[in-house]
């Protein structure tokens, strides 16, 4: 008998919650919530996770999707409408206490002390975790080292670029040697470089057996980093798997189109998943097959009129999230393809 897989890091069923003064968290002064002329506005409808421990989950959607909302109840900080949830394999209603102490949370922008060094902050968290005077100094030592921090530990924060600011707030959330890390879209406003380190530092944290949940607008960043990725849309999740798996259900390929005139461009617009309208171009999915593609040809210009040239792509994460959450599909077709696409 193979050995029965370890519990999971992070388990929720049915996670619901709405914001407004119709719901049971108005007054809570949330700042991820928003309120309609006093209606009840609902941002999570019911979400399933599951996140295997040591590994990197990635939760994608756009801006109000609802991705903040979910990161704050599964880090104790509000609480659901309806439904479950089990952090570090405790409950985040009965056991907040032992969920904080298993967790860390890092959000958008670096929560550190720009009058201080970055030793002087990481021996301030270890005080505050409990460590004693030669605890805290040995821990900010060691954290220094793992985060290549160790040549400017002793300059002050303010100084620092935008990448070691973050490097240094995510060394802050270690700590306390968490078992789940929560990572609100924290490469926001990092250049390319930065952007790289800080995907270094995820990939050690996951090899030592630390779980990573990560909200993030890159999606190249999902598709490097992450072993899972669920896609939230209107509160819902709209689809789950790995980022190959998620890439194959949409299509393997992507066909772009430039069209010959703006009325080419609106008339096949809804069906695309990819727009540049300032190059009139759109992307259709398609396997990549000889007779796929040239069916796809026939069937969007049947005339030979609208379609100027064309080219075949490679599918990526960008065509699968505005697959799945695409305003301008129409709604009946967009439920059969969450449907489908549910692994």
């Amino acid at each position: 008998m193979p050995p029965p897989a370890p519990p999971a890091a992070i388990e929720a069923t049915a996670l619901t919650k709405s914001y407004g003064s119709g719901s049971r968290s108005a007054g809570l002064g949330s700042g991820s919530g928003s309120r309609s002329g006093g209606r009840a506005v609902p941002v999570l409808r019911g979400i399933d996770l599951h996140v295997p421990p040591g590994t990197v989950f990635a939760l994608l959607g756009p801006n109000g999707a609802g991705k903040t909302t979910a990161v704050r109840i599964l880090a104790t900080l509000t609480t659901p409408d309806a439904g479950t949830a089990r952090v570090a394999g405790h409950d985040i209603r009965t056991g907040r206490r032992e969920v904080r102490r298993a967790i860390s949370l890092t959000g958008q922008f670096a929560a550190v002390d720009e009058t201080q060094t970055g030793a002087e902050n990481l021996r301030m968290m270890a005080r505050l975790t409990g460590l004693t005077r030669p605890e805290s100094r040995a821990k900010a030592a060691e954290l220094l080292d793992r985060f290549g921090l160790t040549e400017s530990g002793d300059r002050l924060v303010r100084t620092y670029s935008g990448g070691m600011r973050r490097r240094v707030d995510l060394a802050a959330g270690l700590v306390g040697d968490p078992e789940v890390i929560f990572l609100d879209e924290p490469t926001t406003g990092l250049d390319p470089r930065s952007r790289q380190e800080m995907w270094q530092v995820v990939r050690d944290l996951t090899a030592q057996g630390t779980t990573v949940f990560l909200t993030t607008q890159y999606l190249e960043e999902a598709d490097r980093l992450a072993d899972h990725i669920a896609v939230l849309h209107e509160g819902k999740i709209a689809a789950e798997g790995s980022p190959s798996t998620l890439k194959s259900l949409v299509a393997g390929h992507r066909l772009d189109a430039t069209v010959t005139t703006q009325e080419a461009y609106l008339h096949l617009s809804p069906r695309a998943t990819h727009h540049s309208p300032e190059t009139l171009t759109l992307g259709f999915p398609t396997d990549g097959t000889a007779g796929d593609v040239r069916d796809l040809l026939d069937e969007l210009d049947p005339h030979r009129t609208e379609l100027a040239t064309f080219a075949l792509r490679t599918t990526s994460l960008d065509d699968v999230f505005l697959a799945l959450t695409n305003p301008s599909q129409p709604k009946e077709t967009r439920n059969e393809t969450e449907g489908m696409t549910h692994v």
